[in-house]
């Protein structure tokens, strides 16, 4: 009988089960079992749409949130900030202890986190704890989805039955992207808050279940400790930095708090460069990767461009509720064009990128994106969905989508293949880090240009200026990939587009 992967499997006699081969070719002893890779595909699929969803399903009770646990208008940041900085902080750690530890243990481990952590943040009673147990939804998101994928990867080894496994990956993982803004509004709305956390509780549970089930497996490696100071180094000083950021409203740039705050931020992040260059044990990103002008580049770009969507689609949840008063049901509804809009960006990009090279893409998607946002700058108290959020969305949502493939082609583009994961690591850990920052620095911005006024206009004209910089981010990121980038990128060749397209999706 022939399974997922398209190979043979025989039964075991009597047991109506098929069982995946272990015997190692020429004989010898049998090597551990190799997972069932529909199981396999499965568990990776619930995983990784329950991390998608995670990623979006917040957004739109924010405000509900705020009001539940009272919040105020910058802590309400931190909802945010807390997740992605143990997120990006801790990925590549999380990718090498699943390559060291064994892939399954560390994926169980990282459920169990996730899952007891939106647990406790469902029945948070203070701002405090539920911003913990964002910090640790991150830190479990870190360790199981690079799991997950290595899993996958290994499961489905090539040929046809790999590119349909990490089709359907892609799928769901856009799935909980463009579903996870209706179900937070739906649940918000219809359920409470609190229930954009719980709803992660049986995706873990079942998650679990199915990973359970699956063979152990033997660690990848097993040389080189991993680097767990630097990573602790990296996540603690983007957490002062964004800290000594979004209390300058409290405290102004020039006092002895937040210079104090910047200083050691500045210290620990110059502490993990250090350590990343002297350490013996294997450092989570060799820094001399950076000495590839496309690394370099797409990083850039990828944290700047990171900066200003997530911000975006902050202000804009925040003004469609408390400017516009629209739900939190229609407004995750009202979401949805933009959703499928960054889908459809991305199809095309494939599409073009038998024609054109990665760079010219970038460069096209990026400056579409600005012109989004910078029509989103003109939003007005007495505005209305269809000209204010609608129009810009689908402009800045078809931009954004096409510049999801190529900033992951060029970001591998030149890098060894033992060091591959690791670029690719690094690309998702610069969108989350940058998503934290940016959305510190706007955020910052626009309360300050809003002021201490809560009414529709004060709140419309910050969030209005908030936008209008994430169009000033996306030049930004648009001049990275202009000047740093190298011109002589090629169009990928054929098959090339699907791995650049399964990238763009983690």
């Amino acid at each position: 009988m022939r399974d997922l992967s398209g190979t043979s499997t025989p039964r075991r006699p009597g047991s109506g089960v098929t069982a995946t081969s272990t015997r190692p070719a020429g004989g010898g002893a049998a090597a551990e079992p190799v997972a069932r890779p529909g199981r396999t595909l499965a568990a990776v699929a619930v995983v990784q749409f329950m991390v998608s969803l995670d990623l979006s399903v917040v957004n739109v009770g924010l405000p509900e949130i705020a009001a539940g646990l009272g919040f105020g208008e910058v802590g309400l940041t931190w909802v945010i900030h807390a997740y992605a900085l143990t997120f990006g902080g801790l990925l590549l750690l999380g990718g090498k202890a699943a390559d060291r530890f064994g892939r399954r243990r560390v994926l169980l481990l990282g459920l169990a986190v996730f899952g007891l952590a939106s647990l406790a943040g469902g029945f948070a009673q203070e701002p405090g704890h539920l911003v913990a147990a964002r910090a640790a939804q991150g830190a479990g998101a870190a360790v199981l989805a690079p799991a997950a994928l290595a899993m996958l990867a290994t499961a489905f080894p090539g040929g046809r039955a790999r590119v349909r496994a990490f089709g359907i990956w892609s799928a769901v993982n856009a799935g909980g992207g463009a579903l996870g803004v209706l179900i937070g509004g739906l649940l918000t709305e219809y359920a409470g808050w609190r229930w954009v956390m719980f709803v992660n509780v049986p995706m873990a549970a079942g998650a679990l279940a199915l990973a359970w089930r699956l063979p152990a497996g033997r660690p990848a490696v097993r040389a080189g400790r991993p680097d767990v100071l630097g990573a602790v180094l990296a996540t603690a000083g983007m957490t002062l930095l964004v800290f000594g950021i979004v209390r300058t409203g409290e405290h102004p740039w020039a006092s002895p708090v937040t210079v104090g705050t910047l200083a050691v931020a500045a210290a620990l992040l110059g502490a993990f460069v250090l350590v990343e260059r002297t350490t013996t044990r294997e450092p989570l990103v060799r820094l001399g990767l950076f000495a590839n002008r496309s690394v370099t580049g797409a990083n850039a770009y990828n944290l700047l461009a990171g900066a200003a969507v997530a911000a975006a689609f902050y202000f804009v949840s925040l003004y469609m509720q408390r400017v516009l008063g629209i739900g939190p049901a229609l407004t995750g509804i009202g979401f949805l064009p933009l959703a499928l809009g960054v889908v459809a960006g991305s199809v095309l990009a494939v599409k073009l990128g038998h024609r054109f090279a990665p760079r010219t893409l970038l460069i096209t998607g990026g400056l579409l994106t600005s012109a989004g946002f910078a029509w989103f700058s003109l939003i007005s108290p007495d505005g209305a969905y269809v000209t204010d959020v609608l129009g810009p969305s689908i402009v800045t949502s078809a931009g954004f989508g096409l510049c999801l493939a190529p900033v992951v082609s060029i970001a591998t583009t030149g890098v060894a293949p033992g060091e591959a994961g690791t670029a690719s690591g690094l690309l998702n850990s610069s969108r989350q880090l940058g998503a934290s920052l940016g959305l510190a620095v706007l955020g910052t911005a626009a309360h300050a240009r809003a002021g201490t006024d809560a009414t529709p206009e004060a709140l419309g004209d910050g969030y209005a200026f908030g936008l209008a910089l994430c169009a000033v981010f996306l030049l930004a990121a648009v001049l990275a990939a202009v000047t740093v980038l190298p011109r002589t990128a090629r169009p990928p060749r054929a098959g090339e587009d699907d791995h650049a397209a399964t990238g763009s999706a983690a």
